[in-house]
């Protein structure tokens, strides 16, 4: 029964992954997601953590058990299958801890919070940040070779679904630095400023309001504005 990652299964996985992550609103949710949706749908894995490095220095963790979310943390040791896997640029698998030598400090650790697998498969998401995705099994003989090939399409899947959230993340930083700059601007921060007044909205949404009128009308943010402006502060006929 647990070797039984087929073709389906595995296609599932990768179009359930896919739904989570499109729809994840930043890079950090993003993880919490993939280590969630791991969890739940691969076989005999217990639990999913994922290792971010950026520019080579530890950039957080994801876990879908937050008390083992120290497995995936650079921080608590740097030492571990995770930092073998990206290190070494191939997937990392332990069968099972206990006659395990290579990331002893790490081992003990894992075993005294019931881990006793783990399959680490490296992720490349763009040219800042890299990491590793790392299945945990609770018992030794849990994972085969089928999981470290679900492990490896996990790893590729997530990779490009990850740098997709880390580049809407950025897109939106630089919208809000382009929202800043044109509030700060004169006459579109005065037209913003007329229509929170006249709308009793916020100043984002009135940006978004005076940005659809200057697409429906096919002219200039900044002669929308102008043109708002001028009508409001023009004296009316008595």
């Amino acid at each position: 029964m647990i070797d039984n990652l087929g073709v389906l299964e595995t296609a599932a996985l990768l179009r359930e992954l896919t739904a989570g992550l499109i729809g994840a609103a930043g890079f950090d949710e993003a993880l919490d997601r993939l280590v969630r949706i791991a969890r739940d749908a691969v076989p005999a894995v217990d639990s999913c953590g994922f290792t971010a490095l950026r520019a080579g220095e530890p950039a957080g963790v994801a876990a879908s058990d937050p008390d083992r979310a120290e497995l995936d943390d650079l921080r608590h040791c740097p030492d571990t299958p995770a930092m073998t896997a990206i290190r070494r640029r191939e997937m990392i698998t332990a069968g099972g801890l206990s006659g395990d030598t290579r990331w002893p400090v790490w081992s003990e650790r894992a075993r005294a919070l019931g881990v006793h697998g783990v399959i680490s498969a490296p992720v490349d998401i763009d040219e800042q940040v890299i990491g590793a995705i790392n299945l945990y099994a609770d018992s030794p003989d849990a994972l085969t070779p089928r999981h470290q090939l679900t492990a490896m399409l996990l790893a590729e899947h997530a990779g490009l679904l990850l740098a997709a959230a880390r580049d809407r993340e950025r897109a939106a930083t630089r919208a809000g630095q382009l929202d800043d700059a044109l509030l700060a601007e004169g006459v579109v921060g005065q037209a913003v400023g007329v229509i929170m007044t006249q709308r009793g909205c916020p100043a984002p949404e009135a940006l978004r309001v005076l940005r659809s009128a200057a697409s429906s009308l096919d002219i200039p943010l900044r002669e929308v504005a102008e043109r708002l402006v001028l009508t409001v502060s023009r004296p009316r006929d008595n």
